[in-house]
């Protein structure tokens, strides 16, 4: 049996301001985003994307999962209360973030900078979807450091018991979503886009990896003290990915048609 660590979630003290972890895996998600975008742009040309848009689509990007994933939360999680507290959906300091709900914002935000640029949705989302999961991984590995977002009771080898929780051993199921939402996810995604694919595939290739994995890790994460269970024994991550999982298979039939056609 393991126990966590307890990290300090200010990373660096600087008189009462503080540097905190999740802020720091934040930057580590967007630094990596840019450092792979420019490694995709100088290798692999057919994309026709230049550093400029790298740069705009970051911008849109960061807009897209810190408002999205700010209202997402607020909706799909807390709705009842931020109905009645409307104002604290702007503290964004008090934490609560929605991956789902930084996905749909996310994606208005590349649909806004491809009306802009001229360019095709699906375009803009292939060439940014294998340049996310670092950035997911970063943020499990956060929630990990702030010991939050803690598993179910296990008796596995490597079940770790969060004292600041109770004295239970849990499945870390943060780190199980590191490897499968970063580093698996990533490695998938990168070697199916190292090679000009029919457009929308790699896109609905994300769907598929991101929404069954989270599924699958879902059942052994603690849901939420104050939802639970919902319908069927699944819990709100859960039903939030399938339409994930559905839109990806169709996506990927389509478009796999259209490119035979």
């Amino acid at each position: 049996m393991l126990v966590h660590p307890q990290f300090d979630p200010v990373a660096i003290h600087l008189g009462s301001f503080g540097i905190h972890w999740y802020g720091l895996m934040y930057l580590t998600g967007f630094l990596a985003f840019l450092w792979l975008g420019r490694w995709r742009i100088a290798h692999q040309p057919w994309h026709g994307w230049d550093m400029k848009m790298l740069d705009d689509a970051l911008f849109y990007g960061a807009l897209g999962v810190i408002i999205g994933g700010r209202l997402g939360y607020a909706l799909f999680y807390q709705h009842e209360y931020y109905l009645a507290h409307p104002h604290e959906v702007l503290f964004l300091w008090q934490g609560g973030m929605s991956f789902h709900g930084g996905f749909i914002g996310v994606m208005a935000a590349m649909w806004l900078f491809a009306k802009k640029r001229g360019l095709t949705f699906f375009g803009i989302m292939d060439f940014v979807a294998p340049l996310v999961p670092v950035g997911l991984g970063a943020g499990r590995m956060g929630n990990f450091i702030n010991g939050e977002l803690w598993g179910r009771a296990s008796d596995m080898p490597w079940a770790m018991v969060f004292p600041q929780v109770d004295n239970i051993a849990r499945h870390p199921s943060q780190l199980y979503e590191f490897l499968l939402e970063g580093v698996v996810l990533f490695i998938i995604l990168w070697w199916y886009s190292s090679k000009p694919r029919a457009r929308g595939t790699v896109s609905a290739l994300f769907l598929i990896g991101y929404g069954t994995f989270r599924f699958l890790v879902e059942f052994t994460r603690e849901p939420d003290s104050f939802l639970g269970l919902l319908s069927l024994g699944l819990s709100m991550g859960q039903w939030l990915s399938l339409p994930m999982i559905i839109a990806g298979v169709w996506l990927l039939a389509v478009s796999l048609r259209r490119s035979k056609n």
